[in-house]
């Protein structure tokens, strides 16, 4: 009996290889369309096609709540607010592709540290849509602090004060206390303005303790002449005596307390925002109602400006070692990048301890590329010499032409 016929050997190696090729293809279809590993948001998501299939509901927001086990930095679509995925998913730009953006959707900005905060966030996002905000302070500083800056935008009415008034006129404005009805109160412990000029005479700390009182130190900060050539506290009329008369027009104050820096800039023509937090008290209410410009953003925020635009940059007593060395080293960078040429860095009283100022600060602040105007070092006294705590106060110009 004849033995069956056999393939030959280069048509069974071919065979066998289509044969391969054909399972790995169809393995790879079904993973592709029937499985994912993402749990981060589609950066494709349209709102209306999510709206339609139910992910998205724009008129209540997502309750499910993330289980016990669950990390806070793998948040997944569903965990997340409708509203919040309502702001931040892409939206098709009516009129198609834009040569501007290079794209045919606008992706909204929003820190990406929002979403490791869901219980927070889906508080904060939870209100009825055209309606009023919840009254919500603090909670929103909460977020914004730990590094959800910007805070997302919410279509919501916020709270006023129930019997609001006019502020008072420039120039008087300035110097004058606002009005109690100015402000919602309910997130600070004082109730009133009187409340919180006093508290300088109460036990404990709070931020800027005595910057409330109008009629106190705040009176004469940056006035006066220094006799002593080593003092550690700069005039404004000294610091702008180092620039020709006009070229310091517009600036930045970072951790401005209630903007008496930029208060008396604006009695020099001068125009500066004031970066603030609302630390038990309603430092952005009091500055606006001032009538100069709050910024309500902490230290971590890229600074809202164009490279090489500002005249100046001021911050006193904010920028010091309390900050992780690193996120100062990249704040001086920021800073060095706002500031035109020529421009001027007013870093005043710069507080440490001991033997960091030469080891650690004095070369991070050298490594920027800054110019060195003035720089006065000092002994910190106001908690007890045993600290041995130093203050740096140092006027610094970013060269007119690059400096490496």
């Amino acid at each position: 009996m004849d033995s069956p016929r056999k393939f030959s050997t280069p048509f069974s190696n071919i065979f066998f290889l289509f044969l391969l090729l054909s399972t790995n293809l169809v393995t790879f279809f079904f993973s592709v369309a029937f499985y994912s590993t993402s749990c981060t948001l589609n950066p494709e998501l349209d709102t209306a096609a999510a709206t339609s299939v139910g992910i998205l509901n724009v008129d209540s927001p997502v309750v499910s709540e993330p289980g016990p086990d669950q990390d806070e930095s793998r948040a997944t679509t569903l965990d997340l607010p409708a509203e919040f995925l309502a702001l931040t998913s892409p939206q098709k730009l009516p009129f198609g592709f834009n040569r501007n953006m290079d794209s045919d959707k606008i992706i909204p900005p929003v820190a990406s540290s929002c979403t490791r905060f869901t219980d927070e966030l889906r508080h904060y996002m939870s209100y009825e849509v055209n309606g009023s905000c919840p009254d919500d302070e603090l909670l929103s500083q909460k977020l914004l602090l730990k590094g959800c800056e910007p805070l997302p935008r919410r279509r919501c009415r916020p709270a006023a004060p129930k019997e609001y008034v006019e502020p008072y006129p420039l120039p008087y404005s300035l110097w004058t206390t606002p009005s109690d009805s100015s402000v919602v109160w309910t997130a600070y412990t004082c109730k009133n303005y009187t409340c919180l000029i006093n508290r300088k005479n109460q036990k404990g700390f709070d931020d800027c303790k005595d910057c409330f009182d109008l009629e106190g130190r705040e009176k004469t900060r940056w006035t006066a002449t220094r006799s002593n050539p080593a003092s550690l506290d700069f005039s404004i009329d000294e610091v702008l005596a180092t620039k020709k008369p006009g070229t310091i027009r517009i600036g930045l104050d970072i951790g401005g307390g209630v903007a008496t820096f930029a208060v008396r800039m604006r009695e020099r023509n001068i125009t500066i925002l004031t970066t603030s937090m609302n630390l038990n008290g309603p430092f952005n209410s009091f500055i606006a109602s001032r009538g100069v410009i709050p910024l309500y953003m902490s230290i971590s925020q890229r600074l809202p400006f164009f490279d090489n635009t500002l005249d100046i940059v001021h911050s006193m007593h904010v920028l010091s070692n309390w900050i992780p060395t690193t996120l100062l080293h990249f704040l001086f960078f920021d800073i060095y990048r706002v500031l035109r040429p020529g421009g001027l860095f007013w870093l005043d009283h710069f507080f440490c301890v001991g033997e960091q100022l030469e080891q650690v600060y004095a070369p991070l602040i050298e490594s920027i590329g800054f110019n060195k105007v003035k720089w006065i070092v000092g002994r910190k006294l106001d908690r007890g010499p045993e600290l041995r705590e130093m203050y740096l106060s140092a006027l610094l110009e970013k060269p007119l032409k690059n400096s490496w």
